[in-house]
């Protein structure tokens, strides 16, 4: 074989290499846009106008390796408006790759632990990561007692930082807005929020959020028995983010837990079954249900199907059965017949899920 010859068979394999080579490439990239087709950039730099994202979905204040507690994020032009602040918050907006030196505004709809036991810690996460300006907090009393104890609480350490991390003072970037009677809360130049007092005994006052903008609305239930202030409420909303109670698979979480008799009277006395979801989602109109809130919330036994089964029964519009760091868009999700997750993005041992 002549030096011609090796060098034309050298590079003729070069060339297939190559291209079998650029084909596994070509290849890799069909099945990538493929499978995340449905995934959106969570970039809080990429801006969207409209964005909630589900940062966590249980019920209760025992911690699971299912879901986390109840922290929902409206993102209206790459500013965060995050209701409610169940453990691990922080982490789940990291996850969902919203910057914690965005925060702004913050919601508690009630005081039970699942919804604020990081409400502080948030605020304080945020202020670690680097916030420099104003947090405007909302909710009923007592808000501000709790954010003067939370100081309190950690004074040690916040004056430790100050003067040895170049921080500001932290607590004058807090402001504390308590109410506790229907009405508008905030409004600013991307949202207008109202509330709306529900029925959660024993805790008292309760409330539903709705979020108003130009393109969508969306409504948080909070933790709330079918009412009709809520109803009212979320009349015609986009989306409406309800809590949901599995009723016929509580003898086997109340099997697990302690003081059972008393907890299910409290669970049935005080929240909205999953039948239930569907009537009141129909009777305000909406056009997509998002279940979340899911009590019980780590039973395996109860598939996506059967929280869905219920709502159906009333309810026409979307089900969308929820699920930590699902990013829903405010147009409404495609939702499929079977109610399945299609795509996801794995991200550390959490997934950025969308439907299709």
């Amino acid at each position: 074989m002549s030096d011609r010859q090796k060098g034309e068979k050298t590079k003729g394999v070069s060339r297939r290499q190559f291209l079998t080579g650029s084909m596994a490439v070509f290849a890799g990239t069909l099945l990538a846009k493929d499978v995340f087709a449905q995934v959106k950039d969570l970039s809080p730099t990429k801006k969207s106008d409209v964005r909630l994202i589900l940062l966590g979905t249980g019920g209760g204040p025992r911690p699971n390796k299912v879901r986390n507690q109840s922290a929902w994020v409206v993102i209206v032009n790459n500013i965060p408006y995050v209701v409610d602040c169940g453990g691990g918050v922080s982490r789940q907006l990291v996850f969902a790759g919203v910057s914690l030196a965005a925060l702004k505004h913050i919601f508690i709809t009630h005081h039970h632990s699942d919804h604020n036991l990081e409400y502080g810690n948030l605020i304080y996460n945020a202020w670690a990561s680097g916030f420099k300006g104003r947090i405007d907090a909302y909710g009923p009393p007592p808000l501000e007692k709790m954010t003067k104890a939370f100081f309190e609480l950690n004074t040690y350490d916040i004056n430790i930082r100050i003067p040895d991390e170049g921080r500001p003072p932290l607590a004058p970037m807090v402001h504390v807005h308590e109410f506790s009677e229907n009405g508008p809360v905030m409004e600013d130049e991307n949202v207008k929020v109202t509330a709306a007092l529900v029925n959660h005994p024993p805790v008292v006052p309760s409330f539903a959020y709705r979020f108003d903008t130009a393109r969508t609305s969306i409504v948080f239930s909070g933790d709330t028995t079918p009412f009709d202030n809520l109803i009212k409420l979320a009349k015609g909303a986009d989306i409406l983010v309800h809590e949901v109670l599995h009723k016929p698979s509580l003898a086997r979480l109340l099997a697990r837990v302690p003081n059972a008799d008393r907890l299910l009277e409290h669970i049935v006395a005080s929240h909205t079954t999953h039948i239930d979801v569907g009537k009141v989602a129909k009777e305000a109109g909406v056009k997509t249900l998002v279940l979340t809130h899911f009590v019980p919330s780590d039973d395996p036994s109860v598939t996506e199907e059967m929280w869905a089964e219920g709502p159906r029964q009333n309810f026409d519009g979307k089900i969308i059965v929820g699920k930590d760091l699902m990013e829903i868009q405010p147009e409404g999700p495609r939702v499929s017949k079977t109610n399945r997750f299609t795509s996801a993005r794995d991200l550390g041992s959490e997934s950025i899920l969308r439907w299709s």
